[in-house]
């Protein structure tokens, strides 16, 4: 009864939007729903499927959080190790009392290459700077490392892109090999990821869903000229939607951290609002004490995504969208049907 509820409403919000991407819903090691729909490639009308890579944007920046938090359980650096002890780049105008806590929890105060308060449009940034430049991490710190603070190192909680590009930075250093590299080696292969990857938008491997924009007079473009080539530390790996339920297993099975770091890294930090706030590259939503859901979100031009965790029902649910919206609808959608059960 549940999955016939649940499958009747994933039908009706995927007609509403219309819907493109891939659903994956799990209660405990039961499956509620695999579904896909639309194209992961409109032109060649290549379905999307279950195993469909997908660019899932900020929804990545868990994976920059695990890997500093390894390199802490390795004694490498600490939480509150500061920016510039651990960083061998300059940065003028930065705060030194900057650490790699308020990094991970958006508290840092940096200029963020994205200011949504200066632009709202992603693709203004690559008016001055080609988005083709942008293939490694240190491709990002033009954008950014010559402004001034926004404020204070910890005064309050600002989503921050330059601070995960840091934190990536950091990771290379320390790791002596690149971050994409390490993410892989440490976080995919551990976890069991096989289909994800930071993959270059001019040379993606096959099951690869192409990000569509579409505007209000039914015409789209693909996002090829919107992005970075290359993901970084901010955003930017390709996923399946399987393997994002097999990093949040690996995760809560302690298989890439301890549980005491584990712990530390879900712990809410920034208090954005009533009920949500921000541990290590993850919102968390809260009811009182008790934390009700994880949560990951990643929104860029022609990508979509939402996975929500509920520890107390150890229920796990992932959308993955190849256009710009979708994830939310469904998310909702399926949160609906599933909260009366």
């Amino acid at each position: 009864m549940k999955q016939e509820k649940l499958l009747k409403k994933i039908q009706s919000v995927q007609q509403a939007i219309p819907f493109s991407g891939t659903i994956f819903a799990k209660q405990g090691t039961d499956e509620l729903a695999s579904l896909s729909y639309g194209y992961a490639n409109r032109s060649e009308k290549i379905e999307n499927e279950a195993n469909t890579k997908y660019g899932i944007a900020s929804g990545c920046k868990i994976f920059t959080a695990i890997a500093i938090c390894q390199l802490v359980e390795k004694g490498e650096l600490s939480f509150e190790s500061k920016l510039k002890d651990c960083l061998a780049v300059e940065f003028p105008y930065f705060d030194e009392n900057i650490t790699v806590h308020h990094l991970l929890s958006h508290t840092s105060g940096v200029p963020d290459y994205f200011d949504e308060e200066v632009m709202d449009d992603f693709e203004e940034l690559w008016i001055k700077t080609p988005m083709y430049h942008i293939r490694r991490l240190q491709d990002f710190l033009p954008l950014f490392q010559q402004e001034q603070m926004k404020y204070p190192a910890g005064a309050k909680f600002q989503y921050n892109n330059s601070g995960y590009i840091l934190l990536g930075l950091i990771i290379e250093q320390m790791s002596g090999i690149s971050f994409s590299e390490y993410v892989e080696k440490n976080i995919f292969q551990r976890a069991s990821m096989q289909d994800s990857g930071y993959f270059e938008m001019d040379a993606l491997p096959a099951k690869t869903a192409v990000g569509y924009i579409d505007h209000a007079d039914g015409s789209w473009k693909t996002n090829i000229y919107s992005l970075p080539v290359k993901g970084g530390s901010d955003g930017g790996a390709y996923v399946t939607a399987t393997d994002m339920m097999k990093l949040w297993e690996a995760l809560t099975n302690f298989t890439l951290l301890s549980q005491n770091i584990t712990t530390q890294m879900l712990t809410p930090y920034a208090h954005e609002e009533d009920g949500l706030s921000y541990g290590y590259g993850i919102w968390i939503e809260t009811n009182g004490e008790e934390i009700s859901k994880y949560l990951l979100m990643g929104y860029d031009p022609g990508v979509n995504f939402h996975a929500a965790f509920y520890p107390k029902q150890n229920r796990k649910i992932v959308v993955c969208v190849n256009t710009s919206e979708g994830a939310y609808d469904m998310i909702s959608g399926i949160e609906e049907v599933l909260s009366s059960y």
